[in-house]
């Protein structure tokens, strides 16, 4: 599927990941929708575009936000062929350990809201998405659409104080497969990136000696991933209409240690 005047709705995608996203498909002739609660961020990314990016504030995991979200994308543009999710938090707590200087067991609200926030707005997105897609005349490929996810190193080499985050991002991964297989005969192809360790907003908050650190843990190259990079790759998938139903590491062979 090519990018040049299709429609691409991106969550999370007023920072970080997502924007970097945002401006690629932009550039390379997409119109893009921004789904994100920061209202600031989305409205400025929005005007660097003009009509060809617009802000539509959401929480992924509202059903009526994403419902009307998509409504007016299909009002504005007449379609939506491409969806990436990038939105998603990232706490950190022990199964039993200290939060907010109180020891006790894992927080079971925060636990919830990770798992509501980064799975189930992620499959909220999704399913919605891809009732839309199913309408769509298939291309030459007999594509109707692509959706890209965001899972984790995370998933795989979950650190200590990461169990929250590592079960949400372990089912990002698990249902990949499934949805790609529910969604073939429509048309739709799923895919889902695992990132390792980027230039996203929570990293660029600690001290540049931390950041250099931190990247230097990955094998090659030694450094934190670009969000450009992260781009790249979903650009590529979009393109390639034979990726379907994997998720791919974008790590620099980084496995991560317990801490």
């Amino acid at each position: 599927m090519q990018l040049q005047n299709a429609t691409a709705l991106i969550t999370g995608g007023a920072s970080g990941l997502g924007a970097a996203t945002a401006r690629l498909f932009a550039a390379s002739g997409a119109n893009v929708v921004i789904l994100d609660l920061n209202d600031s961020a989305g409205e400025m990314l929005g005007k660097e575009f003009s009509a060809k990016v617009r802000f539509i504030k959401t929480d992924v995991s509202n059903e009526a936000d994403v419902q009307y979200a998509i409504t007016h994308a299909l009002e504005m543009y007449g379609s939506l062929q491409i969806v990436v999710n990038c939105a998603g938090i990232a706490p950190v707590g022990k199964t039993v350990g200290k939060t907010a200087g109180v020891y006790g067991p894992h927080s079971l609200e925060m636990f919830s809201k990770t798992i509501q926030v980064n799975l189930i707005g992620t499959f909220n997105v999704i399913r919605l998405a891809a009732f839309a897609m199913e309408k769509n005349t298939p291309n030459e490929e007999g594509e109707r659409g692509v959706i890209i996810n965001t899972a984790s190193v995370a998933a795989y080499d979950g650190q200590i104080g990461q169990v929250a985050y590592a079960a949400s991002k372990g089912g990002i991964v698990a249902m990949t497969l499934p949805i790609a297989r529910d969604l073939a005969r429509n048309g739709i192809r799923v895919m889902a990136i695992a990132p390792g360790l980027f230039e996203t907003p929570l990293m660029l908050g600690l001290p540049e000696e931390a950041r250099l650190s931190l990247g230097q843990q990955v094998p090659f190259p030694s450094r934190l991933g670009r969000p450009d990079e992260y781009a790249l790759l979903a650009k590529s998938i979009v393109e390639n209409p034979m990726l379907n139903g994997e998720v791919i590491r974008l790590d620099g062979a980084i496995r991560m240690g317990p801490k």
